[in-house]
């Protein structure tokens, strides 16, 4: 088993996925500034270009971050990172669709059609300065609502450490080195930072 791995969030996912279930990846860097994901040796492998990937011993190569950190929890060791019972699985699910779709894409394309520009416009259709501007407040507005919704909790599951955590602290920090900070009002996004910060994962 091989992981194609990167600089950017997407990959810190895996990585911290792979720390808290005791998964020992065999890791291939692929360098994403100089296009290198964008060559036939890494496109014939992910169409997609994206990092990160899994390439299993048996030839399947698999990609997307939530679906690889799913395949990990399976294959892993020690507490689910997804959940233990049909309820909690939803549970998490419910939770990273809402993080991926609410906060992660609008943060991510708006520092797309910004800051990355000069590395993904030759490659994407992208928003301008407006929208640009319009997707961060879209994702300052929605880490709000997290925030709000999740305040009292050790966690976004409540007691259980997840997938959920794992995906949003690894785009808020991201969010942080590409002039999207959480809002400073955003108290228990800064708190639950500091406890995730603290799990050996958060450093894979």
């Amino acid at each position: 088993m091989r992981f194609y791995d990167s600089v950017g969030p997407n990959p810190h996912v895996v990585r911290m996925a792979a720390a808290e279930k005791g998964v020992t990846l065999d890791t291939i860097k692929i360098d994403i500034l100089a296009g290198e994901n964008r060559q036939s040796d890494y496109s014939a492998k992910v169409p997609s270009g994206g990092t990160p990937a899994l390439a299993l011993d048996n030839g399947l190569v698999l990609s997307e971050v939530t679906a690889l950190s799913e395949y990990l929890d399976e294959i892993g060791s020690g507490p689910s990172i997804i959940g233990a019972t049909p309820e909690e699985r939803c549970e998490t699910r419910m939770w990273v669709r809402r993080i991926d779709l609410g906060y992660v894409e609008p943060m991510a394309n708006g520092f797309r059609a910004a800051e990355g520009r000069p590395m993904f416009a030759p490659r994407m259709t992208l928003m301008d300065a407006e929208g640009a501007a319009q997707l961060k407040a879209m994702a300052r507005e929605k880490l709000l609502w997290l925030d709000g919704l999740l305040a009292g909790r050790q966690w976004v599951c409540g007691d259980r450490f997840t997938l959920a955590d794992i995906l949003l602290y690894c785009f808020v920090k991201f969010g942080a080195t590409v002039g999207q900070p959480a809002p400073a009002e955003a108290a228990w996004v800064a708190q639950w930072c500091t406890r995730v910060s603290q799990r050996p994962s958060a450093k894979a």
